[in-house]
């Protein structure tokens, strides 16, 4: 049974039961707390805290998932992948235990001809919470399981949470028992690879709060959630392995097929030398193993929108596809492989998810440039490691440094298991304790910084208590002032029943026109008056939030009066505000827009921002925009800000905004009804901001330009409106300036300004030859202010101030040349410069080197006498910096050192 079929019939059996079909939630979910969705139950914890009323009181769906905590256990284990498919069926408040067991189970034992899984049920084992007596009575008694195939296990195992703040409770795990060939007899609590956990059934019913320590179960248990819920997730890899017949999740269909196509790459044949169990896997095969997963989980990553860099989502998918990559140079293969693998990869997932295939040009742009980079890094830490060895042997050392392997890993990303390989081969050992060590206290650094900053579900039930009093309706599409009660104040402590002059609060009002900040926009700025008070009351408002969905707070001072609980009052938005962050808001509809046209569908939103007056506007693209193309962008909105468009709004279902081709951002979670914004026939995006009516309201766009914000992500700033206009007539102030002193007409300005260029360019050329002439032509009469010393000639001399380390090194050799070269030479000159320091250069001749005479060694003398650096080879070395009046002090470090040295 394929992967597609097991997804089919998942989905087919709860609807038949009663639950909705919901989509999976994108990977890169927007949730404080979490890089990725990691659980099935993650897009529905509103519902189960009762931040949100859940709209159906059963769910299923089959959910996206990223996990990389246990990323060094992919390949050699059955069960751990980095991205994995998570079917659920969820129940708000609806059925509990007995209904989640049974449908389970039904599921799970149901023949294939009536749509189940068709598994044995005598080989099917439970585990329970420990005192979970009901669950133990439900299997035993309602479904007839034997007591000796129901096991107790403890919180780390059959309590769940996600690891944060929010839902938890107890569960049930259904196991298989896949035979002998797989392990040991003894039930799950033996061994966890011949009895294979397939489902678990989540009991969803108590509220914990942050961790305490880093132990899994170091949390406190806070009490009972507003109703009992089901939250269950079957591993949809894990019944592959199962109904495939496979060994583990790497063989199955949707991840085999990269696996042979790296074998076949690397010249391997993949289990010719492991047996049944994970334990008796061969090297080679852990590392196909890794492959296959991490392709999958590359592929799966960029298609949701997450592109490689440096930080946060884009290490993470950065860091496993460098796994891939070095896994297959372990197996021997050096050239590219992504071109290979990426689109069997591709061929495997889209009968489950056909967006894939469609969006596979711009999937594959990022990732084939991400391995050409690591290829390019791989060479540069090669040469390094290369270097580092050879300074090894010359010491006679045969141990490499852990900080050294660490600066390779950390600095040059350069993988600790290729620092080994090669270092072995050149007959060198790494300190691993080191390295590991050092990687221990880094990770350790990150864990503490992680866990100080985060967040948790629990810390927003201030304001679920003030959302339980009702949503908060926005009426600001319509109108920008709107009389309202207030619902709510909150103050540093909490909340209060009152605020005077003078204090900053937070206001919750029943009904509201401000727009709280959101999808790039601004939020709204204005006031608050109160109605019917003896004393005016006025509130500035200088900051809207929407801290959970469906509560609106204004941030506010108190300028005159007192404000009450269940005051009524008059919202009124600063309207020449909100009219200029509308018009940048739809500016950036105009410019993603233009960008897809000009550059195609991957110059995909990563972000904006709508200010007055001007845009930001981040994009996914893999390299520069070129001027051009952005003035074509530049022209072609502004032409449509003249055609006068309608600017109209409407809200639909996602199937049907899909249909029309409505542009959406990825990583954005929209919910079953979504609100389309349509600028004439030239952009419709889905999106909840505020706009003009018509596209001659923006008046005009300038790009100002755009630049590199990450790896494969450029940004674009413009102004908008009266800014723009402001910002064309300081640039014509500007220009007719210029014209004015060139004597010359605007259009000839670039030709004019770059012919003085030219001749500054030239002159300045003119200007260094005359230096370097009179520089060079004091050689002769430095050389002949050599003076013997050990047998050494030694010409030691401060040169001319201002003589750059090119000018002065090319000094130093041509003195040098001057010497007896039969004879031992070094020749140290020193410049100061104008910011107080010194450029200095040391050289040594031939038979200076052949005594032993190190011109880097006299470099090292120097340079620490007037706290510079520097440094070279034998025969020539150089530095800067220091203070340049200790100049006497260092040239007689240098004459110390040779005296040493010939003695």
């Amino acid at each position: 049974m394929d992967s597609a079929d097991i997804r089919s019939r998942f989905l087919g059996h709860f609807e038949r039961n009663g639950h909705t079909v919901v989509p999976s939630a994108p990977l890169p979910f927007e949730d404080p707390n979490l890089l990725f969705v990691n659980a099935g139950m993650v897009q529905f914890v509103p519902y189960f805290v009762g931040q949100q009323t859940a709209p159906w009181p059963r769910a299923t769906s089959i959910q996206k998932c990223i996990r990389t905590p246990d990323i060094d256990e992919v390949g050699k284990t059955t069960r751990h992948g980095t991205f994995f498919q998570m079917n659920g069926n969820f129940s708000f408040g609806d059925y509990f235990k007995e209904g989640a067991v049974q449908l389970a189970w039904d599921l799970s034992t149901k023949s294939i001809s009536d749509g189940g899984f068709g598994l044995d049920g005598e080989r099917i084992w439970a585990t329970v919470y420990l005192d979970d007596d009901e669950a133990i009575d439900i299997w035993h008694k309602r479904i007839g399981l034997p007591l000796e195939r129901i096991v107790r296990k403890g919180m780390d195992d059959n309590f769940w949470s996600m690891g944060i703040a929010g839902p938890c409770g107890p569960c049930s795990e259904l196991y298989y028992d896949r035979g002998p060939d797989y392990g040991v007899e003894g039930g799950p609590a033996v061994d966890e690879d011949r009895y294979m956990e397939f489902w678990n059934l989540v009991f969803m019913q108590n509220e914990r709060g942050p961790s305490v320590g880093p132990g899994k179960s170091d949390y406190p248990v806070l009490g009972e959630l507003p109703a009992k819920n089901i939250d269950t997730g079957m591993g949809m890899e894990r019944v592959a392995v199962l109904l495939q017949g496979v060994d583990n999740l790497y063989e199955i269909d949707q991840t085999s097929p990269v696996l042979q196509r790296a074998a076949e790459l690397a010249g391997k044949v993949y289990g010719a030398h492991s047996g049944h169990a994970a334990t008796q896997s061969h090297p080679d095969d852990v590392r196909l193993r890794v492959v296959a997963d991490h392709v999958r989980t590359s592929l799966m990553l960029i298609g949701d929108g997450v592109t490689p860099g440096n930080e946060g989502r884009g290490y993470v998918l950065r860091r496993i596809m460098r796994r891939a990559i070095r896994s297959m140079r372990l197996l021997g293969v050096q050239e590219p492989v992504l071109p290979h693998l990426l689109p069997v990869s591709r061929d495997a997932m889209s009968p489950s998810y056909p967006e894939l295939a469609t969006d596979f040009e711009r999937i594959s742009t990022y990732a084939y440039a991400e391995e050409e980079a690591f290829l390019q890094t791989l060479r540069s830490g090669t040469t390094i490691l290369d270097v580092a060895v050879d300074n090894l042997k010359r010491t006679g050392s045969t141990t490499l440094a852990g900080t050294t392997a660490f600066q390779l890993h950390d600095t040059y990303g350069f993988p600790i298991d290729l620092t080994l390989e090669m270092a072995a081969e050149q007959g060198v050992r790494v300190d691993e304790d080191g390295f590991r060590r050092l990687m221990a206290e880094q990770r350790a650094r990150a864990k503490a910084d992680a866990f100080a900053k985060k967040t948790s579900h629990a810390d927003l039930s201030l304001y679920r208590s003030v959302l339980d009093a009702g949503r908060v309706t926005f009426t600001g599409y319509e109108e920008t002032t709107r009389e309202a009660s207030v619902v709510a104040i909150i103050g540093d402590d909490g909340p209060v029943s009152a605020a005077q002059q003078g204090q900053d609060v937070e206001v919750v009002l029943d009904v509201t026109p401000f727009y709280a900040e959101g999808g790039g926009q601004l939020a709204d700025w204005g006031t608050i008056l109160g109605l019917g008070a003896t004393t005016p009351t006025e509130l500035s408002v200088i900051d809207v939030q929407q801290p959970i969905p469906g509560l609106v707070v204004h941030r506010t001072t108190v300028l005159n009066g007192e404000l009450v609980v269940g005051d009524p009052v008059v919202a009124r938005v600063d309207v020449e505000r909100r009219a200029s962050v509308s018009r940048s808001h739809s500016a950036t509809h105009l410019l993603h827009s233009g960008l897809r046209r000009a550059l195609g569908d991957t110059a995909a939103q990563a972000g904006s921002l709508n200010a007055p007056g001007r845009l930001r506007f981040d994009f996914t693209t893999p390299s520069a925009v070129p001027p051009s193309v952005l003035g074509d962008v530049e022209d072609e909105i502004n032409e449509v800000l003249l055609r006068d468009l309608e600017v109209r709004w409407f809200v639909t279902d996602q199937d049907e905004a899909r249909r029309l081709g409505a542009i959406a951002m990825f990583g954005e979670k929209y919910g079953d009804q979504v609100r389309i914004v349509e600028i004439g026939d030239y952009s419709r995006e889905l999106c909840g901001g505020t706009h003009v009516a018509r596209s001659s309201v923006i008046g005009m766009v300038k790009l100002l330009g755009e630049a590199s914000i990450g790896s494969g992500v450029r940004r674009v700033e413009a102004l908008v409106g009266l800014d723009a206009f402001k910002f064309l007539a300081r640039e014509h102030t500007l220009v007719q300036s210029l014209a004015t002193e060139f004597k010359a007409p605007p259009e000839e300005l670039p030709e004019r300004i770059a012919g003085v260029l030219d001749r500054l360019k030239s002159a300045e050329r003119e200007l260094n030859q005359l230096r370097v002439g009179q520089v060079l032509a004091s050689a002769g009469s430095l050389a002949g202010q050599v003076e013997q010393l050990a047998g050494v000639q030694l010409v030691v001399a401060q040169a001319p101030a201002g003589v750059g380390g090119n000018d002065l090194r090319s000094l130093a050799l041509d003195v040098r040349g001057r010497l007896r070269p039969s004879e031992p030479a070094v020749v140290l000159l020193a410049s100061p410069d104008d910011k107080g320091g010194a450029a200095f250069v040391a050289s040594v001749n031939q038979s200076g080197q052949d005594a032993g005479l190190k011109a880097g060694d006299l470099v090292r003398a120097f340079a620490p006498v007037l706290g510079a650096r520097g440094g070279g080879k034998a025969d020539l070395a150089q530095g800067a910096g220091g203070d340049a009046s200790k100049l006497l002090d260092a040239f007689a470090a240098v004459r110390a050192e040779l005296t040493t040295d010939r003695a």
